[in-house]
């Protein structure tokens, strides 16, 4: 039996503001969508805890046995610089600052945030569709709402009326704002002058001499609102009504707020039964933005070429440090926090290690099936992976003491307690065994354990100062040796 159909997931839900029991629209499939990178600059380290997160809830509902079809897109066009729909596409200034083409621009960062993912150790999703691919199915959705009498078209450019729609709809649902008291989104080039009220955005937008990037429709030369290209993508590749949408909680108002009405309005059905947002990563105790020039690059941390980090961190352990945090509570990033986050994920790592080192009891000292229930309660409120991480160091507890001979597993319980704890640990949570990656990794090992062997040896002809000395030795390179019944094993610090 899959697992979803015996575990009751919970979801806080931003449209209620509530924990929601998760019921999809098809019974064992979920629909995600997720928006995705605007790339006309590197994708930094906030952006990335967002996307981070919704790949552990991607791969906790593919653990769950759901057939999941999650959506992230590419924005390559119409994301302008302000949210009063004016200033410049951003990809089209980087491309005339840099004198290339806009699609270079695109090209780049793209890449950039691909190979970013992929070193982050990410899923690829099912679905990842790009503005500029769907520029006549959001021309088609722009007619549809001007034949139902919300949007307007004044010299070029066509609006949506957010008064109108108001009439009978509700904008403002998701982020609970008053329309009067709306500040609007979208993207103008020659200010709101044309808007019948400042709280309408833009669908399309006439293109201005300077503008690069501009594609021919009924109304003029121009592009799309960014807003409008989020609802076409997510009800093409999902339909009309789906299971979650996430993002950032800055996405929430306007652009959410907006994809709401949008989409409400060319199918009469609410959109999405889950809206789910994170919440902002720190750096200095400020949100970390590249308007303020406050944020750092997920690849300098891997490289440790940034003045904040005292030393270079892997990849997983930034995934760990991530975790430990609730996805709707503000994370406050520094290296103190990476080095703390680095000796918990060592200590996680070791334990994971010596399971295949461990052999079954007669009986078990160690309660497995309720510590199991508790890892999938963790998950199953609202994906509480600080939770699930405090059961993963009971698991890092009990494998400390079976290494004492202070507790034993029988041989189901062990086989169930390995399965599961490998399963969160790496299937759910993504992180990455790094004693046992890359050929420098090995190579280490292998010279860690010729020394144990060689201090063994040394312990066996009772020439202590050279076992010792073997032992300080490693010691003193971060290399600690532990010895237990089943041998001894080492750990790096």
């Amino acid at each position: 039996m899959e697992l979803y159909k015996e575990n009751q997931l919970k979801i806080y839900n931003s449209l209620t503001k509530t924990k929601e029991l998760f019921k999809p629209v098809t019974e064992g499939r979920v629909g995600m969508y997720v928006c995705g990178p605007t790339v006309y600059s590197n994708a930094h380290l906030g952006n990335v805890r967002t996307f981070m997160f919704f790949d552990v809830v991607y791969r906790y509902m593919l653990h769950l046995g759901y057939k999941v079809r999650y959506v992230r897109n590419i924005t390559d066009a119409g994301h302008l610089e302000n949210d009063a729909d004016a200033g410049e596409d951003r990809i089209s200034k980087r491309a005339r600052l840099e004198e290339i083409e806009p699609m270079e621009v695109v090209q780049r960062y793209t890449v950039d945030f691909h190979d970013v993912l992929k070193n982050y150790n990410f899923l690829p999703p099912s679905i990842e569709p790009t503005a500029t691919g769907h520029i006549v199915e959001q021309i088609e959705m722009i007619k549809e709402i001007m034949e139902k009498g919300l949007a307007y078209e004044v010299n070029g450019s066509v609006y949506f009326d957010v008064l109108k729609y108001n009439e009978t709809g509700n904008y403002g649902i998701l982020s609970g704002r008053k329309i009067e008291d709306a500040i609007h989104n979208t993207r103008t080039l020659d200010g709101q002058s044309d808007k019948k009220n400042p709280q309408d955005f833009a669908l399309w937008k006439k293109a201005d001499e300077r503008h690069i990037m501009r594609w021919p429709s009924p109304w003029s030369d121009g592009f799309p609102g960014w807003h409008l290209e989020c609802s076409v993508m997510s009800t093409k590749y999902l339909g009309e009504q789906f299971d979650i949408h996430g993002g950032g909680m800055d996405l929430k108002f306007p652009h959410h707020e907006c994809e709401i009405a949008q989409s409400q309005t060319c199918s009469g059905v609410t959109p999405v039964n889950y809206w789910m947002h994170t919440n902002m990563l720190l750096l200095n105790s400020q949100k970390m933005a590249k308007s303020t020039g406050n944020y750092i690059l997920p690849n300098e941390i891997l490289s440790g070429e940034n003045e904040v980090l005292p030393k270079a961190f892997s990849a997983s352990v930034v995934r760990f440090f991530n975790m430990q945090a609730n996805y709707r509570s503000i994370l406050d990033f520094s290296g103190e926090a990476l080095e703390a986050s680095e000796k918990g994920h060592a200590k996680l790592m070791e334990a994971v290690n010596f399971l295949d080192k461990i052999e079954a009891g007669k009986t078990s000292t160690f309660n497995v099936e309720n510590w199991k229930k508790d890892c999938y309660a963790a998950m199953n409120d609202d994906f509480n992976t600080p939770v699930l991480i405090s059961h993963l160091f009971e698991a890092v507890k009990t494998i400390n003491q079976i290494k004492e001979d202070k507790a034993s597993l029988s041989a189901d319980d062990l086989a169930d307690f390995k399965t599961t704890l490998n399963a969160f640990v790496f299937d759910v949570l993504g992180l990455m065994n790094e004693s046992s990656e890359g050929n420098n990794s090995d190579k280490l090992s292998g010279v860690v354990e010729m020394l144990i062997q060689m201090r063994k040896q040394a312990r066996e002809d009772k020439n202590w100062a050279l076992s010792d000395e073997i032992r300080d030795k490693l010691l003193a390179l971060g290399i600690q040796l532990k010895d237990g019944r089943e041998g001894t094993s080492f750990s790096i610090s």
